[in-house]
C-alpha cells in the first residue's frame, strides 16, 4: 500500500511548491501543468489533456490512497469527478481529500472507502438536480420563445462572441494571468457578467493561490 499524489496547477497565480509540500507524505507524485496549455495556447475545453492524471489512473493498484488537495484537483465537472472516483474505487484503491475534515485521520481502508462511496453518491445526486434544472429551464425558454414568436417579439441571434474572438481570447488570457474582472473590463471592453457566462461556456477557471 502506497500514497500517490495529483496536483493539477491551472494558473500561473496557483503555488505549485504549496501543493507539493501538503503532499509531503506521498511516496509517487503526478502533475498537471494546466496554465502551459492555457496561457500560450488557449485551446476549447475538449482538447485540453492531462497526461498525468491518466498516468496515476494507470498507476495505482489495490490498497493505494489518491491524495489531493481539494476534490476539484480530479475535476470540476461532476460527471468527470464521479467517473474518476470510480475507476479509482475500481482499482481498490481509495481517495484522501486534504481539505476535507471527514478523510482527515482515516487510517482504515473501508471506512475511506465508505467516505469515497458517499461522495460519490452526493455528486451523482448534484448532477441529476443539475440536469432536472436545466431540462426545466430549457423547456421554460422553449415556451417562451414559441409565445414570443406567435406575439412577433422574439428575434434570434448570434452569440456576441465566438470563442476564437480576439478580445475573448485576451479576456481570457488576462484571467488566467490574474488580472481582476474590473481591469479585463476595462482593457477588453467585455462587460463583467458577460465574460462570467463565456467563463463557464467554455469552461475557463483558475484557482486561488494556495500557501
Amino acid at each position: 500500500m502506497g500514497k500517490t499524489g495529483y496536483i493539477r496547477v491551472n494558473s500561473k497565480t496557483q503555488s505549485l511548491d504549496g501543493q507539493i509540500k501538503k503532499l509531503k507524505d506521498v511516496s509517487k507524485m503526478f502533475i498537471d501543468n494546466m496554465c502551459v496549455q492555457s496561457t500560450e495556447h488557449l485551446q476549447r475545453p475538449q482538447h485540453i489533456q492531462r497526461p498525468q492524471l491518466n498516468a496515476m489512473l494507470d498507476f495505482i493498484c489495490e490498497g493505494d490512497i489518491v491524495v489531493v488537495t481539494e476534490l476539484d484537483q480530479l475535476s470540476r465537472k461532476k460527471k468527470e469527478l464521479i467517473k474518476i472516483m470510480n475507476v479509482i474505487q475500481s482499482k481498490g484503491a481509495t481517495l484522501e481529500v486534504l481539505n476535507l475534515p471527514t478523510f482527515s485521520g482515516r487510517e482504515n481502508d473501508n471506512l475511506r472507502g465508505l467516505i469515497t462511496n458517499l461522495i460519490i453518491e452526493l455528486y451523482k445526486y448534484q448532477d441529476y438536480q443539475d440536469e432536472n434544472e436545466k431540462k426545466q429551464i430549457k423547456e421554460r425558454q422553449t415556451k417562451g420563445i414559441s409565445i414570443a414568436k406567435k406575439q412577433g417579439k422574439f428575434k434570434g441571434g448570434k452569440p456576441k462572441y465566438e470563442f476564437d474572438s480576439p478580445k475573448l481570447q485576451q479576456a481570457f488570457k488576462l484571467y488566467l494571468e490574474g488580472e481582476t474582472e474590473n481591469h479585463i473590463e476595462k482593457v477588453t471592453g467585455i462587460n463583467r457578467r458577460t465574460f462570467r457566462r463565456y467563463r463557464e461556456k467554455y469552461n475557463v477557471y483558475r484557482q486561488k493561490q494556495n500557501s
